[in-house]
């Protein structure tokens, strides 16, 4: 029997944390990750960088400990695996989303010292709200 592999591994930095659920416990989260642009050194003699936003979904007492001690901001690891959800809204127009649901997390940093939002925290997205992800 041939077996697959459904694993992610991310170290970022938080946007939001949400509270989505009670029962069971659920939290939704964003977190950005910095990507150096593949292009290297441009023009202008500096580099570059891409803001990547991931979904994070954490069940149970992950989601618990995740609301309580996880800040804006602050960098974490992820480790889960990746999942589609997809859906129909109101209107009949179909949506998709692909998340990461966390089996483990760990926090890995403070908020930023100097109490400034980083550039990434700014131009974050949106979390879609409970009513966009009928469960």
């Amino acid at each position: 029997m041939s077996r697959g592999l459904n694993k992610v591994m991310i170290i970022g930095h938080l946007g939001r944390i949400q509270r989505c659920g009670i029962r069971p416990p659920v939290a939704r989260s964003r977190l950005s990750l910095l990507r150096p642009i593949e292009r290297g050194i441009l023009r202008d003699g500096e580099r570059h960088s891409e803001t990547e936003w991931f979904n994070v979904v954490t069940w149970g007492n992950l989601a618990e400990i995740c609301k309580q001690f996880l800040t804006k901001s602050q960098q974490v690891y992820i480790e889960g695996r990746l999942q589609t959800r997809r859906w129909e809204d109101a209107e009949g127009v179909k949506h998709s989303n692909v998340e990461i649901v966390a089996s483990e997390m760990m926090m890995l940093g403070d908020k930023h010292e100097n109490g400034q939002q980083s550039p990434t925290e700014a131009s974050e997205p949106e979390i879609p709200t409970e009513e966009e992800y009928p469960f």
